[in-house]
């Protein structure tokens, strides 16, 4: 049967096969999809379907998934193919078509997988011309076909899912850890901006101090901190992480250069 698989020969192959074909090996002599009892013409002629162009067909349609390729891989119509399929003593190939027919289909289902998760080639285009290509994933795609074969974690009933579900506690989960993050950052934030706001405060005064006296007034506070020169700095206590002293500098910085009024 190998030597007999379908190969387009014709001079414009979109006429011998479809663009979506991704032909695969046909089955072995010995594969029991084609073990399958076929359609015996009672007088034969010379373009009858015979035994051997029915496994040929089943063979080419295993190996595509699409009975027009399979159809012509032997010569014959899609007429004359359900013709045969629905006769008397045909339910051996009829069931042998099926079969293959749910192999090739399978077999296109891996490869718009593949596709969808590794992506077709797409030309990055900048000013008319094309710099080079990137394999584009297909989202859409791997979303349908998350669907299909895994309906209860992605089909419709997914949208229903409650407290207890395996998905819904996830989910969860997940977000309370990302709130939790969240908080963390927003109070570094807080602190540091607090932190920024009362060293510029603390500054102010001192040099109101410096230009006035004594009777400039004072912000200190316990926990202040100062250069060598006594300018304010900021605290050297607070738990700040070196993120959170970073922004607190960043902020005293801005208010360094934009007072406000």
């Amino acid at each position: 049967m190998a030597d007999e698989a379908s190969v387009p020969t014709r001079a414009t192959p979109r006429q011998a096969t479809s663009a979506v074909a991704h032909v695969s090996s046909p089955p072995e002599d010995d594969d029991p999809l084609l073990a399958f009892e076929p359609y015996l013409h009672k007088e034969p002629r010379s373009n009858s379907i015979t035994p051997d162009r029915q496994r040929r067909f089943v063979a080419t349609l295993a190996a595509t998934g699409i009975v027009k390729q399979a159809a012509k891989s032997i010569g014959k119509s899609l007429e004359a193919l359900y013709k045969l399929r629905h006769r008397p003593g045909a339910e051996g190939f009829a069931a042998a078509w099926d079969a293959a027919l749910e192999r090739g289909v399978q077999r296109l289902e891996d490869c718009a997988l593949e596709r969808a998760v590794q992506g077709t080639s797409t030309p990055i285009v900048s000013g008319g011309e094309i710099l080079g290509w990137w394999d584009k994933p297909d989202n859409a795609l791997l979303r349908f076909l998350l669907r299909y074969r895994l309906p209860q974690k992605y089909g419709p009933t997914a949208e229903d899912i409650g407290p207890g579900h395996p998905v819904y506690d996830e989910l969860l989960e997940q977000a309370r850890r990302e709130l939790a993050d969240h908080k963390r950052q927003l109070s570094a934030q807080v602190t540091a901006r607090a932190m920024a706001i009362h060293t510029w405060r603390r500054r102010k005064h001192w040099r109101q101090s410096q230009a006035h006296g004594a009777d400039a007034g004072s912000a200190q506070d316990w926990w202040d901190n100062d250069d060598a020169d006594g300018f304010p700095q900021l605290p050297g206590v607070g738990g700040l992480d070196d993120g959170a002293r970073e922004m607190a500098e960043q902020y005293l910085q801005d208010l360094e250069d934009n007072p406000p009024r």
